[in-house]
C-alpha cells in the first residue's frame, strides 16, 4: 500500500517558515506539520526553510547590535556562533622557529673509536645532555683493547 501524498498549502508553508525562523529542527518541523520524514520537509519546503533561517539570523544580528550597544550580548553571541556560523579567529599561531615548535630530537652519531679525543668529547656531551632526562642515554660500544 502506497503512502498518502503530502499536501502542501500556503498555510503550512508559512508555518514552516515561521518555525525555521525560530530555530526549530527540520525533524521537529516535520512532526508538527504531519510529515514524518525531514527529507520530505526539505523537498517541499526548501525555500521556506532557507528564508526562515535568513530572517532569524538577520533579526538576531540586528538585536545583537542593539544589545551590544546596551551591554548584554551573551545570548545573541551564542545564537550567532551556533546558528549563523560565526567563529572567533585563532590568533595564537606559532612563530616559525619559536620554542613552541622545537622538539627534543637527538641524533646519535656512530662512533667506531677511530679518534679517542672525539670519542671522549662525544661522551662528555652526551652525559651533559642526558643528566636531566628521564630515559637513559644510549651507551657507546667500547672498543676492546688489543
Amino acid at each position: 500500500m502506497a503512502r498518502k501524498a503530502f499536501l502542501v498549502t500556503d498555510e503550512i508553508r508559512e508555518q514552516v517558515r515561521s518555525l525555521a525562523a525560530r530555530g526549530v529542527r527540520q525533524e521537529d518541523i516535520g512532526l508538527m506539520i504531519g510529515c514524518r520524514d525531514a527529507k520530505t520537509v526539505r523537498k517541499h519546503f526548501a525555500e521556506e526553510l532557507g528564508r526562515g533561517m535568513a530572517e532569524a539570523n538577520s533579526n538576531v544580528a540586528g538585536a545583537l547590535y542593539e544589545k551590544a550597544m546596551g551591554g548584554d550580548t551573551i545570548a545573541q553571541i551564542f545564537w550567532m556562533k551556533t546558528r549563523a556560523g560565526w567563529r572567533e579567529k585563532d590568533s595564537e599561531k606559532p612563530i616559525p622557529g619559536s620554542e613552541a615548535q622545537k622538539t627534543d630530537n637527538v641524533i646519535v652519531l656512530p662512533d667506531n673509536n677511530r679518534d679517542p679525543e672525539l670519542t671522549q668529547e662525544l661522551r662528555k656531551t652526551q652525559d651533559k645532555y642526558y643528566v636531566n632526562k628521564q630515559w637513559r642515554r644510549p651507551r657507546l660500544k667500547e672498543k676492546p683493547d688489543p
